[in-house]
Parts: structure tokens; sequence; C-alpha cells
């Protein structure tokens, strides 16, 4: 007879001493394991192992915060982001910028939620915890912003627009939301370099992302570098595009 495996790191089952990571997951029908979540609320983000608690902790001690519950929303992975959903006391509204300053200055950069939701009250469970599955996608209503959101305008904003929600994982973005503080980064960089030559058959650099981070910045660029290339064609070769 065995003993039950304690809650310590390491099984006590004979022949085999397991590690206990927190992680949970189910074999599949093929073999393969699927990842599920974890057993405690740890998120892993781009290879950093990340407590919510710690974050919600500083959270809540600005003024104007009643409760916070953090989670990643995206694909696991290298898409996923950090989504701070909050429930607002009397007083000014943060704004992203404020919290996102207030968190790194007790945490590591990369603890700084993407996203700042706010809500009425937190979903919670029948036994009063926080139901974080029933948590909202953030959108155009719920979603703090420094700035007003300004839909996009022109053909290049819009198609700009759709590719940038499609690489974040987002409901919305507004024309002056920057590319990197929405939590995008060099590898999701490249994937949106990637479409934005399929699109508009133009090659941007990663150098040029990070200095137009915004939809409206990057649309200028784009524009710039399609009337570049349409002055240097010769007017066959002009007339081809516009057939």
């Amino acid at each position: 007879m065995h003993r039950r495996p304690g809650r310590g790191a390491f099984s006590l089952e004979p022949h085999a001493r397991l590690y206990r990571t927190g992680d949970l997951a189910r074999y599949l029908d093929n073999g393969e394991i699927a990842y599920l979540g974890r057993v405690d609320e740890q998120i892993n983000i781009l290879g950093y192992r990340i407590e919510p608690a710690e974050i919600e902790r500083v959270l809540n001690r600005h003024s104007a915060i009643e409760s916070s519950v953090v989670v990643a929303r995206g694909i696991f992975g290298e898409e996923r982001r950090l989504v701070a959903y909050l429930v607002m006391s009397n007083g000014p509204v943060p704004t992203p910028l404020e919290l996102r300053r207030l968190v790194t200055s007790e945490l590591a950069q990369y603890m700084a939620p993407s996203i700042f939701v706010r809500l009425d009250k937190l979903p919670t469970m029948p036994n009063g915890k926080v139901d974080r599955l029933a948590l909202p996608e953030p959108d155009v209503d719920n979603t703090l912003r420094d700035e007003r959101f300004i839909a996009p305008r022109t053909a290049i904003e819009k198609r700009l627009a759709m590719i940038l929600s499609s690489v974040l994982n987002l409901n919305e973005v507004s024309v002056n939301d920057n590319f990197f503080v929405l939590g995008g980064h060099s590898l999701l960089g490249t994937q949106l370099l990637a479409r934005v030559r399929s699109t508009f058959g133009i090659d941007l650099t990663l150098r040029a992302l990070f200095e137009s981070p915004t939809i409206a910045e990057l649309s200028r660029e784009i524009e710039n570098l399609i009337i570049a290339r349409v002055e240097s064609m010769s007017e066959e070769e002009a007339l081809l595009l516009l057939a």
C-alpha cells in the first residue's frame, strides 16, 4: 500500500519521482498531451512565470481602485497578454499609463498589464471566488484608454486595424493605440509586418514599427512608400497596377 502523495514538490509514487509543476493537462486519444491550465493562478507569458496576485496587490493600493483581478488573454504561449479587470471606487479614473507606471514602480516591466478593463463588479462563483471564465473580452466600451477611441478613417487605416486586431487578438484598435503598449513584441511585430507585406506589397522593417507604432503613423509610412513606388514606375507599370 502506497502513501498518498504529499503536497511537496515531488510525488511519493514508487519508481517515479515527478515534479509538481502546478500545470493541468490530459492525454488525448492520439497520445498527445493537451495543456488545460494551472492548479493555481500562475501565468506563463514569454517564458516568465507571473503570479497575478502580486499585480493585483499593487493595483488595489491605488485610491481609485476598489478591487482587481489579472488574467492572461489570448492563445497559450507568445500571443497571450495580461489583462487587468478593475472595479473603481470614487474619484478620477486613472489612465492605463498611470497604472502601468504604478505596477512597474514595484514589479518587473513584463508584469505590467497591456489592457485595463473597467467593470461595475467582478463576476463571482457560488463560493464567492472570482469567476475568471466569466470575465468579458476587452472591447471599445469597457477598455480604459490614454486617449479617446478614434476609429480608422482611411482605407489603409481600416486594413491595418483589421491586421492589428487579428495579430493582437483584440476586437477593436484605435488609430492612436500603441502596438507595443497593447502587448505587441518583436515576434508579433514580425507577424504584423508579414501581413502588411502580403496586403500592401510593402516591406517594412521592425525599426519602422518601433518608430511608428500606431495605426495612424504606420499608415502614413505605408502611404508614402506606395506613392514612392508608383512615382518610380513607368507609365505602363502604373497602368498595370491600377488595372
